[in-house]
């Protein structure tokens, strides 16, 4: 197998069909597998997609994982990879459509150089714009006060303040770059070898951020890869009755990266604020959020 591709579904039926559908509906130079884990959907979604997708899954171009329960994101790839066995592994969200000859074009440029552990492609949003969140650097805590305080909107083409997106750079280029997102990463199998699976720690956001740290941390290239695209229809995989507990894992996920990762480096009064900055921030989200 060349590639695997692991797509998670939790109540997105049409949205996880759609996704599907934009990968079978290409004729790939390479053998590939989809990986459909479904987090214990309650909405017939998973139903529904076993009957519309049928044949592939006899002919074995689509298998099933189902779980009774919802264990987060990271738990749901990591069953799947566990499973897999190819050269190349895509996480793609179910949220997102492949873009003409995406797949190929990625996986041709791993396959020329071999230092390349994780690569995300051009990622859009259905208006056509950049999804900022498909090219970052890591959450420092210079980079992360710089986004909370606003001066990287302020100044998005300065080299310091535009890090946290990269804003100061050409997205129709290609470059190594520290992270990108988890709705389209596609890794080299070896490197999952060396770095090991997701931290299931982070439930919902995250994970792929501290997977991209471990894998550059491992001297592995992690590639922004601008001549391969996809359509990312952002928040569509969120329930919305679960707004409130996807905003708290949102801000839990930056307190554990910041404990696993960067409280070491920092003094206590460092740290203090960080804990105040991000619980701050959530409290503020909470309460905006409550009055929409």
């Amino acid at each position: 197998m060349d590639l695997s591709i692991i797509i998670v579904n939790y109540r997105t039926y049409d949205l996880t069909k759609q996704t599907i559908k934009s990968v079978l509906d290409k004729d790939h130079p390479f053998i590939y597998e989809i990986v459909l884990v479904d987090n214990a959907s309650d909405d017939g979604s998973l139903e529904k997609l076993k009957k519309d997708f049928s044949r592939e899954e006899k002919d074995g171009r689509i298998r099933f994982i189902i779980n009774t329960e919802n264990k987060g994101f990271a738990h749901a790839n990591n069953q799947a990879l566990k499973e897999t066995d190819s050269k190349y592994v895509l996480l793609l969200n179910s949220d997102t459509v492949i873009v003409d000859d995406c797949l190929e074009r990625c996986m041709e440029y791993m396959e020329k150089d071999k230092k390349i552990g994780a690569l995300g492609c051009k990622v859009l949003l259905p208006d056509g714009k950049l999804d900022k969140a498909c090219r970052r650097s890591f959450p420092t805590v210079g980079v992360s006060f710089y986004r909370m305080t606003g001066l990287s909107k302020l100044f998005p083409k300065s080299e310091r303040f535009g890090r946290y997106n990269l804003t100061y750079l050409d997205e129709n280029e290609t470059y190594d770059v520290e992270c990108i997102v988890g709705a389209f990463m596609m890794v080299r199998s070896n490197t999952i070898e060396e770095v090991g699976l997701l931290d299931e720690t982070f439930f919902m956001y995250g994970e792929d951020i501290d997977w991209c740290y471990r894998i550059k941390a491992a001297n592995w290239k992690v590639v922004y890869y601008s001549d391969a695209q996809i359509i990312h229809y952002k928040g569509g995989s969120l329930n919305k009755k679960e707004k409130p507990k996807m905003i708290y894992e949102f801000y839990r996920a930056m307190y554990i990266f910041y404990n696993k990762h960067y409280r070491d480096s920092y003094s206590k009064t460092v740290t203090v604020i960080t804990y105040l900055g991000i619980w701050g921030m959530y409290c503020l989200k909470r309460f905006i959020n409550f009055f929409r």
